[in-house]
C-alpha cells in the first residue's frame, strides 16, 4: 500500500490492489458453516494477524504479563458496556417513526430576477441544473454522456462548456458507481444531481437508493442526510424496447426516505428540479422522455418552489382524474373532450408521489364524489392502488361509485407504435372511463 500511495502522489496513477483476506468468524452468529471445509478454518486462526502480533510482542521483556493485564482491561470494559446496554431502558416509542426525513424543503427567494421564456420541457430542465451549478459551488452533475455530448437527449447540453470537466462529467456504464458515489459525495456536503440514462437501468443499482441513500438519515439518527438528486427519464416512446420503456414511480415511491416526482409540463420540470436540490434528503426525479419537445412559456429566477404538492389543472363538478407525468396531460384532453357533451372534470396532476398531496386528492374527492386515476405504469401494483386504497379507507363514505383506474395492461411494452397506442392509456380511454365513471350508480 505504501508503494501503491506513492505512486499516486508521484502522479504515476493508479493501482490495483487485491488484498486476501481471511474470514475468522461465520457469516452470522447461527451460522454452522457447514459449507466450509475445517482446514479453511483452522488456516484463517493460524492466519489472525491480532493473534500473530501477540506472539510477536511477548517475545520483549515483561511484554506477556502486560498484554495479558491489557486483555482482561478490554474484556472489562466489553462486559461493562454490555451489561449498561441490557440495564438501558426500551426505547421512546413515540420517537419510532423519527428520523426518516426532514420537512420537505421550503419555498424562497433564489435571488435571481425573475423572467419568463419560452422554453421546451428537456431545456427547462437544462436551465434549472444552469442555474443551481451557478448558484452552488457544491453541486456536481455526472452521468453516462452528460457531459462531452450534453446527454444523449440533450438536456446537459453546454453545461460542461460553461462549468468544467470538473463539475459536470461523464461516468462509466456502472450505475452502481453513479449512486453510490453520489451517496458518498452527499455525505461529505456536496450536492450531486447525477444522471441514469434511462429508468429501467437503474434496477441493476438499487442497493444504492434504497438501502443507502434512503437509509442515511434514519440509520445515523438524523445526524446525517443524503441530499442528491437522481435524474432520469421514463415511459414509452416509438421504437423504445421493454428494457427502456418502464414506468417505475411506483417502486420507488414505495420506500420510506425517497422523495419521488414526476413532471409533466416545462414550468413543472424546471421548478420541481430546483426545489429538489435545495432539498436535504434524496430525490428522484422521473422525467417523461415524451415531453422532452414539448414548449411553454416558463418562469424562472425570483421565488423557488417549495417541494411538494399537487396542481389543479381544471376544476369541475362530475368526476375528478388524477394523473402525473404524460397522463396528467391526457387528462386534461379529455376534460376538454368531455366539457362538450356537458360533463365538467377536475383535473389534479399530482406531481409529487413522495411526498403524496393528500389534501388536494381529498378536495377533490369532496368536489366529485367520484374519482378516476389515470398513469402509463401497467395497473397492477400501480401507484394509481395506492391512491384508490387511500381514498377507500379515508372517504368512503363520500363516494358515489368505487375509484376506477387506467393504465396500461400487464404486458411488456413493444417497440412498434401501433402496439404501444393499442396498449398505452390515451385521452380517448380517459376520456371513455371517466364518462362511465360519470353516469355509474
Amino acid at each position: 500500500m505504501r508503494h501503491a500511495v506513492g505512486r499516486a502522489r508521484d502522479g504515476e496513477g493508479p493501482t490495483f490492489v487485491e488484498a486476501r483476506c481471511h474470514r475468522l468468524w461465520a457469516h452470522y452468529n447461527a451460522d454452522a458453516e457447514h459449507y466450509r471445509p475445517a482446514a479453511d478454518r483452522e488456516a484463517a486462526q493460524a492466519a489472525d494477524p491480532v493473534a500473530a502480533l501477540r506472539q510477536r510482542l511477548a517475545g520483549y521483556a515483561a511484554a506477556d504479563q502486560e498484554l495479558t493485564d491489557l486483555e482482561r482491561e478490554v474484556d472489562a470494559a466489553v462486559d461493562a458496556a454490555a451489561a449498561e446496554v441490557a440495564a438501558a431502558p426500551a426505547p421512546d416509542a413515540s420517537q419510532a417513526r423519527a428520523h426518516v426525513n426532514v420537512e420537505p424543503a421550503a419555498g424562497g427567494d433564489t435571488g435571481e430576477p425573475a423572467e419568463e421564456r419560452e422554453l421546451t420541457y428537456g431545456m427547462a430542465v437544462n436551465e434549472a441544473l444552469r442555474r443551481e451549478l451557478a448558484a452552488r459551488p457544491e453541486v456536481v452533475v455526472y452521468g453516462e454522456d452528460v457531459g462531452h455530448a450534453g446527454g444523449i437527449f440533450g438536456v446537459t447540453r453546454t453545461l460542461q462548456e460553461q462549468f468544467g470537466e470538473g463539475r459536470v462529467f461523464d461516468m462509466p456504464i456502472a450505475e452502481s458507481a453513479i449512486l453510490g458515489s453520489a451517496v458518498g459525495a452527499a455525505l461529505e456536503g456536496m450536492r450531486p444531481i447525477v444522471e441514469i440514462m434511462w429508468a429501467d437501468f437503474m434496477l441493476v443499482a438499487l442497493d444504492q437508493l434504497i438501502n443507502q441513500a434512503a437509509n442515511v438519515r434514519y440509520v445515523s439518527g438524523g445526524r446525517h442526510g443524503a441530499p442528491l438528486v437522481v435524474r432520469t427519464q421514463q415511459g414509452a416512446t416509438p421504437g423504445s424496447c421493454a428494457q427502456h420503456s418502464q414506468s417505475l414511480e411506483a417502486l420507488l415511491a414505495h420506500v420510506p426516505g425517497l422523495r419521488i416526482g414526476v413532471a409533466s409540463t416545462p414550468q413543472d420540470a424546471h421548478s420541481m428540479l430546483r426545489a429538489a436540490v435545495a432539498d436535504d434528503d434524496p430525490v428522484v426525479l422521473f422525467e417523461a422522455r415524451a415531453l422532452y419537445q414539448r414548449r411553454q412559456t416558463v418562469r424562472l429566477g425570483g421565488a423557488r418552489e417549495a417541494l411538494g404538492g399537487a396542481r389543479v389543472r381544471r376544476e369541475g363538478g362530475d368526476v375528478a382524474i388524477l394523473g402525473w407525468g404524460t397522463a396528467a396531460l391526457a387528462a386534461e384532453e379529455a376534460a376538454d373532450a368531455l366539457a362538450g357533451r356537458g360533463i365538467e372534470a377536475t383535473v389534479v396532476d399530482l406531481r409529487w408521489l413522495a411526498p403524496l398531496d393528500d389534501e388536494a386528492i381529498a378536495a377533490a374527492v369532496a368536489r366529485t364524489n367520484r374519482v378516476l386515476v389515470a398513469h402509463e405504469a401497467n395497473v397492477t401494483g400501480g401507484f394509481g392502488a395506492e391512491i384508490a386504497a387511500r381514498i377507500g379507507e379515508r372517504h368512503f363514505g363520500d363516494l358515489d361509485a368505487p375509484v376506477r383506474r387506467v393504465g396500461a395492461p400487464d404486458v411488456r411494452i413493444p417497440p412498434a407504435p401501433v402496439l404501444q397506442e393499442a396498449l398505452l392509456p390515451s385521452a380517448a380511454s380517459i376520456e371513455q372511463a371517466a364518462e362511465r365513471l360519470a353516469v355509474e350508480d
